[in-house]
């Protein structure tokens, strides 16, 4: 996908991990994140992407975690800051929910704290609604 304002591109190879670990170690939720660590999640992830600029800056970031046929989650979707607002996180995600890869995937979810207005518009709804059956969902959270 491209606009005249920036193109996603896929794969690691594609990716500026200097920029992409500074973003991420600044986040509520991975803060301090060591590069290794960021690198290793994007080897073993089924699909990383990235927004680029027309002169080819890395911009955004996301990656997926899936087994390409029921269940995706959507991890790690950051814009540069300077860049907020101007659509971009939105275009990754759909860039995942449009894939070839992924078209039998029913199951996608996410989480975030402060950005529901992404993902709304594109389907996304909160845990806490009742067609979403929040009782048959269960988590482990292993302290680090």
């Amino acid at each position: 996908m491209s606009t005249p304002d920036f193109i996603i591109r896929e794969g690691i190879e594609a990716m500026d991990f200097e920029r992409v670990h500074a973003w991420l170690a600044a986040t509520y939720w991975t803060p301090g994140i060591a590069r290794e660590t960021v690198e290793r999640a994007a080897r073993h992830s089924a699909l990383v992407i990235g927004a680029f600029d027309a002169a080819g800056i890395q911009i955004g970031y996301a990656r997926l975690v899936s087994d390409n046929t029921r269940f995706a989650y959507l991890c790690d979707v950051i814009v540069d800051g300077a860049h907020h607002g101007g659509g971009i996180g939105r275009a990754m995600v759909r860039h995942f929910l449009e894939h070839p890869e992924f078209a039998t995937v029913r199951t996608w979810t996410l989480a975030t704290r402060d950005a529901h207005t992404v993902y709304a518009p594109l389907g996304f709804l909160p845990v806490v609604d009742p067609v979403s059956r929040p009782d048959d969902w269960m988590v482990l959270r292993r302290k680090e």
